[in-house]
């Protein structure tokens, strides 16, 4: 016999009492096109190309934002028939495809280091280097808005590394500016250009690992599979636990499912509901769905390994 318990508790400290993150977007995207705007406007007028350009590229990092904030209303969607789980999984997406944009600006930017080590060019005017001083203000700013959430929520992180990204790239034109125009070291901003994508790409690397982790219905990182199994069968009521699966719902919520053996019988719907509370306070999973079986040797689970 089996029975299988659902539970949709979904005040956890994963999502619950987050943050509303839409204000924060609406923010951070009005800032950032006011200052494409700017940026496109100066170089225009000053024939600067190199403005226009980075004007181009932080075109990009709007388009960013709106992609997270994208992700997070989707996820706020309600499941459907043919979405049972809604669209929560868009945040994943969005977070990979975030770490995947990040990769590409900074192939770029390495690019262009390289092409100025070998030819270097005056970086040093000054126009450059105030529009710059403007960026590293709104880029912090921006990121900022999601420095609380970039641990929780690799969504969050995703909108947050390109802004601070974008900061430290902005910060390295006005240094390198800065210490050109009284040295004269023209191999001074393409070094620093290269010293900030190293950086960077660590913690674009994690972005990306662990997006893919979550895509592929991993277990979500700092979650161990084994405490869980081990919890679960310390309950006076479970012998054995199998076919246990963990995975990401979306960048903040966790699902379970698994069978339970239980040699006394059905235990009560009170012990499931303590096992389903129990796994949410203990270790932020949501959607908890307990099957019990009672240990019958002619009639075993055919998921049993």
């Amino acid at each position: 016999m089996s029975m299988p318990v659902h539970s949709h508790d979904h005040g956890g400290h994963h999502h619950g009492g987050a943050p509303d993150y839409g204000p924060r977007f609406a923010i951070g995207v009005v800032l950032n096109l006011a200052f494409v705007i700017v940026e496109a406007s100066v170089g225009l007028v000053t024939g600067s190309l190199a403005l226009v350009a980075d004007a181009g590229h932080n075109l990009s990092d709007v388009a960013s934002l709106l992609l997270a904030w994208g992700a997070v209303w989707l996820a706020g969607r309600r499941p459907t028939m043919r979405t049972t789980y809604g669209l929560r999984k868009a945040t994943v997406l969005a977070s990979l495809a975030s770490a995947c944009l990040l990769l590409i600006a900074l192939g770029v930017i390495t690019w262009e280091a390289v092409g100025r080590l070998q030819e270097p060019t005056a970086v040093g005017s000054t126009q450059i280097i105030l529009v710059a001083a403007i960026g590293v203000v709104i880029n912090v700013a921006t990121a900022l808005l999601f420095f609380a959430g970039r641990k929780d929520d690799l969504n969050i992180r995703g909108a947050y590394l390109h802004m601070a990204a974008d900061a430290a790239v902005s910060l390295g034109v006005v240094v390198g500016g800065i210490v050109i125009g009284a040295t004269g070291w023209g191999w001074v901003d393409p070094v620093l250009s290269l010293l900030i994508v190293v950086v960077i790409l660590i913690g674009t690397w994690g972005l990306l690992r662990e997006s893919t982790h979550l895509l592929l219905d991993g277990v979500p990182a700092g979650l161990d599979p084994r405490a869980v199994q081990e919890w679960l069968l310390a309950h006076p009521d479970v012998a054995s636990v199998h076919d246990l699966h963990i995975w990401g719902l979306s960048t903040t919520e966790v699902a379970l499912t698994a069978h339970l053996v239980t040699p006394a019988g059905y235990p009560g719907t009170g012990v499931l509901q303590e096992l389903t509370a129990g796994l949410h306070d203990r270790f932020g999973i949501d959607h908890a769905t307990l099957q019990i079986e009672v240990d019958d040797p002619g009639h075993g689970c055919a998921l049993e390994r």
